[in-house]
């Protein structure tokens, strides 16, 4: 009987211990499958050393794209928009007929001073003659006062009366030169009614429609000369000291995908007390602006301050990620986080997560996934 358990114990003992040998044979089995599984090779790229470098101070502002040139387009008079001949985005000339309105007060007050003009040229007209009489009958009666055939009292009636003909012929002739201005001041006022261009350019705004009852000093229509742009740059009211005309700024338009290096024309004198900036203003001369698109500069202040800065194929943007792909020792890949700043030309500003001595992927960076091996 104590021969049977001792044989069971011995075989209970040898199952336990091919069991264990199995599970033990199973694992290395799987080790060693995991450590030979093939790694993924990226061929085709191109790498760089990150190295600290000095780098112009910059600040980055932003700003808007406006015409150089621009004219509101108001009325002097009040009046009923009768006709109206363009639309915003069209083209027009110097000169062209905008909109008439209907004034008729203004019409009426022309008609009335033409009306005028000719009374008065008939009140001349009356003027001159009864002179001419007076002239006449004055060397009648100077001969027959001289040949001592009429008194001296009817002598000085009848030069009384020249006199006063003379001062009638001036009193018409200033009714018609007044009754002339003021023709001409109610004609230039109907003239009011036809709204022409101050500029040649582009509508751009149309404050009025068709049947609209508008008022002296009211906005119809803005046109901007589409020849001429210039970047209004917002620059903080700190940096008024560093920055004058001629200073270099890096401009960058999103709208047109075209950035470049320019210098600053113009600067407004006066801040503007809300916001605590002054316009700083850089002509442009490219083509597909348009008056409100968005600008930015990078204005420099002739100072260098160190930095990273990497090309900007090197930077991924997955999202609200940007990442960089670097390569360690083991020629591996791996994924880093960073913060980009500026750019400054072709090149962008790492402001965090590399350091001097990274290796990162400055391109072909879609041949690489994380854990890859460069080659």
């Amino acid at each position: 009987m104590r021969n049977c358990l001792i044989a069971r114990k011995t075989l209970l003992v040898a199952i336990l211990l091919t069991a264990a040998l199995a599970v033990g044979c199973s694992k290395g089995h799987e080790a060693g499958k995991t450590e030979n599984a093939p790694v993924v090779v990226a061929r085709g790229v191109s790498l760089e050393v990150v190295k600290s470098v000095a780098a112009p101070e910059l600040l980055e502002v932003v700003g808007t794209v406006r015409a150089r040139t621009s004219a509101v387009v108001s009325t002097r008079i009040p009046g009923t928009v009768s006709v109206l001949k363009v639309r915003e985005g069209d083209r027009v000339r110097k000169g062209q007929l905008l909109a008439q309105l209907d004034a008729q007060e203004n019409q009426a007050t022309a008609a009335m001073a033409t009306a005028g003009i000719e009374e008065a040229r008939r009140g001349l007209d009356e003027a001159l003659s009864r002179k001419k009489l007076a002239d006449t009958t004055f060397d009648r009666y100077q001969i027959l006062f001289t040949e001592q055939a009429i008194s001296r009292q009817e002598f000085d009636v009848r030069q009384t009366e020249k006199d006063i003909a003379v001062q009638s012929v001036a009193r018409a002739n200033s009714r018609l030169q007044q009754a002339l201005a003021g023709a001409k001041a109610a004609t230039t006022m109907s003239g009011y009614t036809r709204i022409t261009a101050p500029i040649s350019g582009i509508i751009i705004s149309k404050q009025a429609d068709l049947g609209a009852t508008i008022f002296p000093g009211q906005p119809l229509m803005t046109i901007d000369d589409d020849g001429s742009y210039q970047l209004e740059l917002a620059l903080p009211e700190n940096i008024a000291t560093r920055v004058k005309p001629g200073s270099p700024v890096q401009v960058t338009l999103d709208a047109i995908e075209h950035s470049f290096t320019a210098r600053i024309a113009e600067i407004v004198p006066a801040a503007d007390p809300g916001s605590r900036t002054f316009v700083a203003k850089i002509a442009l001369n490219h083509k597909g602006l348009k008056s409100g698109m968005f600008g930015r500069g990078a204005v420099s202040f002739g100072t260098t301050t160190n930095g990273i800065t990497v090309p900007k194929q090197a930077v991924v943007d997955r999202g609200a990620m940007t990442s960089i792909w670097t390569v360690d020792k083991e020629n591996i890949v791996h994924m880093r986080i960073v913060r980009v700043g500026r750019e400054n030309g072709t090149r962008v500003e790492i402001l965090s997560g590399l350091s001097e001595g990274d290796c990162v992927v400055v391109s072909g960076t879609e041949k690489v996934i994380e854990g890859a091996r460069v080659e």
